[in-house]
């Protein structure tokens, strides 16, 4: 007769806990666990006879002094921003911070995840919006994977893989600036509202879409990178007053389109963008847009990661509207 392999899934489903709070109990994180609970995962262990994994244990007691932080393009100063925030915290953690790039593409984002737990990192940190791909489950298999071994994660992005997150309110930023804009008089919209599948830039056009009072804006669609705002600015109709695009680098694409076929901005257009990236100090003019606190992001991020506590928790990071030059009242 065959062993029966007994795994934590099996004992988190026999009492009655998340996959996570089994992994503490059994695994030796330094994170605590409620006595309740405790007691619960193993009783389950002992009457399942589940065998611990002394490798995960090593880990989640800290072996490795390692984050791995994942972000979509290191270039783009938005993910140079929140790296650095990363990296500061870290170090005064007495951790080092292994940087990779995705470019966006899902299976480059599990391969790192895999690769990072393979080298025992001590934690992962996945910077970047989700996306509507289907490859979002493999991802989460793959972090479930991570964590059995005792690893931990946090996202910075949406609450959508069970984990601690930092999330950006996206809608509520892009729905403020959209107020403050129509409060200046302005009517006539158009929203380059890069890919339609990223979540954050979906979010952000929705938000300001549905905060306007008056006729729906035009939406143009596009790469999310200063590329996209630059193209996309070529086929905003006659008559908009003022133009948002769904991130910064978007808006100084669109700022080199207009100044190309000589429309002036404020003058002639406002233009807004949304992150206030600290390379856009010395734009002229100085861009209009909902200011969030990057550097901030990836410190909270290393802080979740590190911090003792129980089940996942979001926290919620609100963004600023800053108006600048960039936008005239009508």
């Amino acid at each position: 007769m065959e062993d029966v392999v007994v795994t934590l899934e099996d004992v988190a489903r026999h009492a009655g806990v998340s996959l996570a709070t089994a992994s503490r109990v059994l695994n030796g994180s330094a994170r605590q666990v409620g006595a309740g609970l405790r007691a619960k995962v193993e009783q389950a262990a002992a009457e399942l006879g589940y065998r611990t994994n002394v490798a995960a244990q090593t880990l989640a007691r800290g072996a490795g002094n390692v984050i791995g932080l994942v972000v979509h393009d290191l270039v783009d100063p938005y993910f140079a921003a929140i790296a650095d925030g990363a990296v500061r915290a870290a170090e005064a953690h007495g951790m080092v911070v292994m940087v990779g790039t995705t470019h966006r593409d899902p299976a480059k984002e599990i391969a790192y995840v895999s690769s990072l737990g393979a080298q025992r990192a001590r934690a992962v940190i996945l910077a970047g919006s989700r996306t509507d791909d289907p490859s979002a489950e493999g991802l989460r298999a793959e972090l479930d994977r991570y964590r059995n071994g005792g690893g931990r994660v946090a996202v910075i992005g949406q609450d959508l893989l069970g984990t601690d997150t930092v999330a950006v309110a996206n809608r509520a930023g892009a729905a403020a600036l959209a107020e403050a804009l129509t409060a200046m008089g302005h009517r006539d919209f158009a929203v380059l509202a890069g890919p339609p599948g990223l979540i954050t830039a979906v979010d952000r056009c929705e938000g300001f879409a549905r905060a306007l009072p008056g006729p729906a804006p035009q939406i143009i669609h596009g790469p999310f990178d200063r590329d996209g705002g630059y193209a996309a600015a070529g086929s905003i109709r006659p008559g908009v007053t003022c133009v948002f695009a769904v991130n910064d680098v978007m808006a100084v694409g669109a700022l080199a389109a207009f100044r190309e076929r000589g429309v002036r901005v404020p003058d002639d257009v406002s233009l807004a963008g949304f992150d206030d990236i600290a390379t856009l100090r010395d734009l002229v003019p100085a861009l209009t847009t909902v200011r969030l606190p990057l550097a901030e992001l990836g410190a909270r991020a290393v802080e979740l990661a590190l911090a003792e506590g129980g089940e996942p928790s979001v926290t919620h990071v609100e963004g600023e509207v800053v108006i600048r030059e960039s936008v005239r009242a009508r």
